[in-house]
């Protein structure tokens, strides 16, 4: 009978070992109860994690992820609010599940056009309010599509976000020469991705293998396109623009950082809040630049009282 399974086993995965991964995530995203979807998007299909269990009338929550992210990094978060609010977390084009075309734009700007027509195509309800969640490179994504979409954005929180100028750290620079900090082509560099990303060792994912090994392969596979949207987001025109249109943004907004961020130093949360006086600030200590993962309760509140302290516009 083991022999049997195996066999079976095998040929499931004969034709994409990454189903390992995949089955992985189902499980994940079955525990936060969230059902998976697929939407065609203009020129896109998106993969996306939704829960519409919520009172009549209830904001509807976005969540987009960052940079060698995807809709998963939001299931501890959506866990907490489920019940609430209606919940939606894609994987951006490029990303995750969903499609990639390419020589496509994925930055900062392309990305935001594309999370305003997700809103308006997918998650809006009449009578719902939107609130926009996004963390790290999403972060920059969300204050573009707030500041340049304000009609499909009632409320903004950011998380660790990229898109300003913060103080030096070895990350910002390794950026800057051109390298990906975030690569990951062998086990000693998964492990280092890892502690980068988290601080909270209680917090840090254990891929065993062979999940371990499939992850390594397609991370080696997505390399060229990981460097390319770094250099976008990173070192070209537009890498400080969602920082630069923040100061238009007038809806009521939520700035949260984790004081042992390695990735998007905690000086780009006060350089955000020079720009966004009204916003709700909070820094919380003992977690890195995974705050939505390191710190998911402590997040889950900082939403709720975005979405029922903060005056609307």
């Amino acid at each position: 009978m083991a022999a049997v399974l195996l066999c079976a086993l095998a040929i499931w995965l004969w034709p994409d070992p990454y189903r390992v991964v995949l089955a992985d995530y189902a499980r994940q995203r079955w525990q936060a109860g969230l059902t998976r979807n697929a939407a065609k998007i203009d020129d896109h299909r998106w993969v996306y994690a939704y829960n519409d269990d919520a009172p009549a009338n209830a904001p509807t929550v976005v969540m987009i992820h960052g940079f060698t992210g995807s809709k998963e990094n939001w299931y501890p978060l959506a866990q907490r609010l489920r019940g609430r609010y209606r919940l939606f977390a894609p994987d951006l084009p490029g990303w995750g599940e969903s499609e990639r075309k390419a020589g496509g734009d994925y930055g900062f700007l392309a990305q935001s056009a594309r999370v305003a027509r997700f809103i308006e195509q997918v998650a809006r309800k009449p009578g719902s309010e939107v609130v926009l969640l996004g963390h790290s490179m999403g972060g920059g994504i969300v204050a573009l599509t707030t500041a340049r979409h304000p009609h499909d954005v009632d409320r903004m929180g950011l998380f660790d976000a990229a898109g300003v100028r913060f103080n030096d750290n070895a990350f910002g620079l390794a950026v800057l020469r051109g390298k990906n900090p975030f690569a990951v082509d062998d086990a000693a560099s998964l492990q280092r991705y890892i502690d980068i990303v988290f601080y909270d060792d209680a917090a840090k994912p254990v891929i065993p293998w062979p999940a371990s090994r499939i992850y390594i392969d397609k991370r080696r596979r997505d390399a060229a396109f990981e460097q390319s949207v770094l250099d976008k987001i990173g070192r070209s025109d537009e890498r400080f623009l969602p920082g630069i249109e923040a100061a238009g943004i007038r809806q009521p907004s939520l700035l949260l950082w984790c004081a042992q961020d390695v990735v998007i130093d905690p000086s780009a949360l006060d350089l955000y809040a020079a720009r966004l006086p009204q916003a709700q600030r909070v820094l919380l200590q003992g977690c890195g630049h995974m705050s939505i993962v390191e710190r998911p309760q402590q997040a889950a509140e900082a939403v709720n009282r975005l979405i029922t302290e903060a005056r609307p516009r």
